[in-house]
């Protein structure tokens, strides 16, 4: 949201679809003295589920605590039609937390689009299991924490990191190229506000040279996966992916400058589709609403 722009609240909701739900729903904003300026839906018919994102102004008489007192008004609604649902204000900039290894490309490009406010989040800390991308975070001015992790003290850095995302608020955990699996504590912990990047050759080419891998099988498209991140590796709900086509003319090192390209790319518009409240996630799938 820009300085200048107009305070507005975003409802996101899914239940059993059903004739008028789009009905009440304007008939509730009008009621509350809104004007509605995004409104998308969906309908999955397999699932006989209906899905909807509406954007609305914020009457004046109504800025100061606005988003917990049209919640509260709207429980009635969402009680009456078994809604999952979630309501969230323009003006609240989610935290973020950036976990890195040793690849500097993600963790740049984040840090560049919310420097120059393209990403409306704030950026209090980065958390790294190596000191390498220390100077890139200082660069922005963001500051970094270190745990050094090995097998015999993993699960006590974890709780410790757990322990500063709780000291700064942070909303959301972004995987960028994080090289460390999470334990399933940590993963229920942030179920649905932790991202994750990778190459969508998986399962095939795993381990730390799949672009190599993927050379010598002579690939002819790479691409780039972002999901929120489960207990089961690589395989929570999929927010955003990209391809680009490759012949045998490409080396190994053009291969992973364009999945370089494709990753930070990638998890930049699964961020932003997230920051922006545009997912709902359903039985393992995501809704993202463009």
């Amino acid at each position: 949201m820009k300085r200048n722009d107009p305070a507005t609240v975003i409802l996101l909701a899914s239940c059993a679809d059903r004739s008028g739900l789009v009905r009440e729903i304007a008939r509730f904003v009008h009621e509350q003295e809104g004007n509605i300026v995004h409104l998308d839906q969906h309908v999955d018919h397999r699932d006989k589920r209906f899905f909807i994102r509406v954007e609305w102004e914020i009457s004046k008489g109504t800025a100061g605590g606005a988003v917990d007192a049209l919640a509260e008004a709207f429980k009635e609604i969402g009680g009456a039609r078994g809604m999952d649902w979630s309501l969230h204000g323009s003006a609240a900039r989610p935290r973020l937390a950036i976990f890195v290894s040793k690849e500097p490309h993600c963790l740049y490009d984040l840090l560049s689009r919310h420097a120059s406010g393209e990403l409306a989040v704030e950026v209090p800390l980065v958390v790294s299991n190596h000191d390498d991308l220390r100077p890139v975070a200082e660069r922005f001015g963001i500051p970094f924490h270190r745990f050094a992790i090995s097998a015999e003290d993993k699960a006590g850095q974890e709780r410790a990191e757990q322990q500063l995302l709780e000291e700064n608020r942070i909303d959301t955990v972004v995987l960028a190229r994080y090289m460390q699996i999470l334990s399933a504590e940590f993963c229920a912990r942030y179920v649905g506000r932790a991202i994750n990047i990778h190459h969508s050759f998986l399962p095939a080419f795993a381990g730390a040279r799949p672009y190599h891998q993927a050379y010598e099988r002579g690939v002819k498209v790479i691409g780039a996966t972002s999901h929120y991140v489960t207990s089961d590796l690589d395989e929570g709900p999929i927010i955003a992916q990209d391809v680009t086509p490759v012949s045998h003319r490409q080396s190994v090192s053009e291969l992973i400058r364009i999945g370089r390209d494709l990753e930070k790319n990638v998890l930049a518009r699964a961020v932003r589709a997230h920051c922006e409240h545009r997912v709902i996630i359903h039985d393992g799938r995501t809704v993202v609403f463009e």
